[in-house]
């Protein structure tokens, strides 16, 4: 039986939503599943993806095939650089501890960017942004009374 992990889509019409899914080839693809891994969102900005890491390492270990999409998004989380770390460990280059002291390092290097990256959207998304019109109220001054900006 061939294994895929793909997307199977959920949401309304223009408002897609996705699972990560480890389904039967030959399934429909929002039709019957093995195990479910994670979600995908990308109508945020920027798109919010959940994803059970261990899950789906097992999954990969035990030769399911990735869809493009979810390659990507397995990628991005840093699953498939783990599993080629731990490939490494079982050829017998390095051991674990090493291994998981690389992936600790790509991942705190990975958050870091990911935060520069949002920020600098949020800068440029700021900047875009009509500067609301700034309105001066000349107040009268009849008389003596005073106006609310001298009380």
């Amino acid at each position: 039986m061939a294994v895929k992990m793909r997307l199977q889509r959920h949401g309304s019409k223009k408002r897609p939503f996705y699972f990560i899914v480890v389904a039967d080839a030959r399934a429909p693809r929002d039709g019957k599943f093995i195990q479910k891994i994670g979600t995908y969102n990308p109508l945020t900005v920027p798109a919010t993806i959940q994803l059970d890491r261990q899950k789906a390492l097992e999954w990969l270990h035990k030769g399911a095939e990735p869809t493009d999409t979810v390659r990507r998004i397995l990628s991005f989380k840093g699953v498939l650089f783990l599993k080629h770390l731990l490939r490494g460990v079982k050829l017998g280059l390095f051991d674990e501890a090493t291994a998981m002291v690389k992936f600790q390092k790509w991942h705190e290097e990975h958050e870091v960017t990911m935060r520069q990256r949002n920020d600098d959207h949020k800068r440029q998304v700021r900047s875009r942004r009509p500067q609301p019109a700034v309105r001066r109220v000349e107040e009268k001054q009849e008389g003596g009374e005073a106006t609310p900006a001298e009380a």
